[in-house]
């Protein structure tokens, strides 16, 4: 990001909440929240006016819900931000459904300031927030609602180091600790993950862990 501070737009229909999450992350350097939105037609709205790097939604919203407002940013912008979504309740099929819409992880209201920056943080350098149990859990109870997927061609052409990187991304491994994990230098880890984020046609890495589950890749339990 060149220096610039980290643009937040922040989506909530509490203002208690949103004024809450402005203290914590105005109060930090390299932060800067430009904008608020009390439903999901008007954090849509927002985000294309301001075109933040990260977004903190709520899924639970009138008119339209974060899950719609997600796929719809997504959809939309060329360059689109990176949305966190913030719940009370880890396991709700509302965080699972977000995930498989796009946003880079979730983020529970009760999670200290210091969580709360790190994820800022975290998503705005094109890292995932992903808590692998959560997750795991989340695929157990959600994926028996959808059709199943198979084995998936991907999955064919995936090498074995890329599969075992795949794993390792699930598990919620960094890139550093994926080359400290198969003892490879940084820059074949990242190598590695650019090309299991294109065969398996994600978007980013939460998206390469979604479709691991939902192939049958992995099998949660």
């Amino acid at each position: 990001m060149s220096g610039a501070p980290v643009r937040v737009v922040l989506a909530d229909d509490e203002r208690m909440v949103r004024t809450a999450l402005r203290v914590i992350l105005d109060a930090e350097e390299g932060i800067e929240v430009v904008g608020e939105a009390a439903t999901g037609a008007e954090a849509v709205s927002v985000v294309r006016e301001l075109r933040p790097d990260v977004v903190l939604m709520d899924v639970r919203m009138p008119e339209i819900d974060g899950i719609r407002a997600t796929e719809q940013i997504l959809a939309t912008l060329s360059d689109p931000p990176r949305i966190v979504v913030v719940t009370t309740f880890e396991n709700d099929a509302y965080v699972y459904d977000a995930l498989h819409a796009g946003a880079a992880g979730f983020l529970l209201k009760r999670a200290a300031a210091e969580e709360l920056v790190q994820a800022v943080r975290l998503v705005a350098c094109g890292d995932s927030l992903l808590y692998p149990a959560a997750v795991r859990t989340l695929a157990a109870e959600h994926t028996a609602r959808r059709p199943a997927a198979g084995a998936r061609a991907w999955v064919a052409r995936l090498t074995g180091r890329e599969a075992d990187v795949l794993r390792l991304m699930a598990a919620g491994l960094t890139n550093a600790e994926i080359a400290d994990r198969l003892a490879v230098g940084p820059a074949t880890a990242k190598t590695h993950v650019a090309a299991v984020l294109a065969k398996t046609g994600a978007r980013d890495r939460t998206q390469a862990v979604i479709a691991a589950y939902e192939s049958g890749f992995i099998t949660p339990g």
